[in-house]
């Protein structure tokens, strides 16, 4: 037994009292109950403890053995009280190697947290962050939920898995802040025509209209802050019955960001609800079946695979422009899309690409 158990065992509880009064009246426990119209062991769990002193209970003390209602209410609170202080040091003993795994500084920089990282009361702030019982329920919440996906298939070290379930975890709350329409795939197939024309201008309030025209069409886009440990580039899933597409500030120009997106949005099209993809942001190949459908998505509705065809066998940066121009994308695209294709090397062309910012829209407190 560890000492936090000793000193619970030791509390003073307020069937102490009780058995205290009764013996100072003569009366036994059997005739107590009579008295009180309750059956022997339900006095029995109020003097173990077990049974909370209800207001109605300390009402019917008062009346049998003649000490004020109020002072068994106090009696009670200051020892619940006390025996949670304890419970909650205990927990804090208990979970330290769940502490250990969960970004706690990321957390109390982004307002979530409040609590000192040593302190008891962290444990009851995490747990109430993920909306969970227990650490138990956390693994099976957030952490299962990778068996089937690559990322857990890789060997992700043991401490990542805290920042990957804090990345999900932000994702739902955001998304339970939003206003969103009914989800609406014709809506959404809508919507990807008019962020088309998004791409193309890529105006400074692009991250504003973009989680706008989604929400109109029942999609959660939810742009959140590079977790550390946390190697996501992206998430596509459902949650309660609502498509949710969640992008880190990792990107730094506008083809990466828009193919993200338009990859991610790929997956709510064409993939099951129950699907969970979780985008590596190492840019590893992934040659899982329903990751190159996205990737095909993506490249296609950005920009035809057509426009190879009217690529000159030497050709400048002012063929790019006119190419982009034509297809209505933006010329990062085109510069994207012939890198990858290793069509130039990723040095070229990168002129052409604009710098992404989303520190404007993603919450950040402390």
């Amino acid at each position: 037994m560890s000492k936090i158990q000793d000193e619970i065992e030791l509390l003073s509880k307020p069937g102490d009292t009780i058995l205290e009064t009764i013996e100072f009246l003569g009366m036994s426990q059997v005739e107590l109950a009579e008295r009180l119209g309750k059956t022997p062991p339900k006095v029995n769990d109020l003097i173990t403890g077990k049974e909370v002193i209800s207001l109605n209970t300390a009402l019917q003390l008062e009346k049998v053995l003649g000490i004020d209602a109020q002072f068994w209410v106090k009696r009670e609170l200051l020892y619940r009280e006390k025996l949670l202080k304890l419970k909650e040091q205990e927990d804090f003993e208990k979970y330290k190697d769940w502490l250990a795994i969960q970004p706690i500084k990321t957390l109390k920089s982004l307002g979530y947290l409040k609590s000192k990282s040593n302190s008891p009361e962290i444990v009851d702030e995490c747990l109430k962050f993920y909306g969970v019982a227990s650490p138990n329920q956390w693994e099976s919440v957030y952490i299962n939920q990778y068996l089937s996906t690559d990322f857990k298939k890789s060997e992700a070290h043991k401490t990542s898995l805290g920042g990957l379930a804090t990345f999900l975890r932000i994702g739902e709350i955001e998304m339970m802040n939003m206003k969103l329409n009914k989800y609406d795939k014709k809506v959404f197939k809508d919507s990807l025509i008019e962020i088309k024309k998004i791409v193309q201008s890529h105006p400074s309030d692009f991250a504003e209209r973009l989680i706008e025209l989604c929400a109109f069409s029942g999609v959660a886009l939810v742009f959140t802050s590079n977790i550390p440990k946390a190697p996501i580039s992206g998430v596509a899933r459902w949650v309660r019955g609502i498509p949710l597409i969640q992008l880190t500030d990792r990107y730094k120009w506008n083809d990466h960001f828009w193919f993200s997106f338009f990859h991610e949005a790929g997956h709510i099209l064409l993939h099951g609800k129950k699907d969970i993809f979780i985008e590596k942001s190492d840019n590893s190949e992934n040659n899982d079946t329903k990751e190159v459908e996205a990737n095909e998505f993506a490249r296609k509705t950005l920009l035809s695979p057509k426009f190879l065809e009217s690529l000159p066998q030497k050709f400048t940066e002012k063929d790019l422009r006119k190419i982009a121009r034509f297809y209505k994308t933006h010329p990062a695209i085109v510069v994207g899309q012939l890198q990858h294709l290793k069509k130039v090397p990723f040095s070229y062309g990168n002129n052409l690409k604009l710098k992404v910012d989303l520190s404007r829209i993603i919450k950040r407190e402390g």
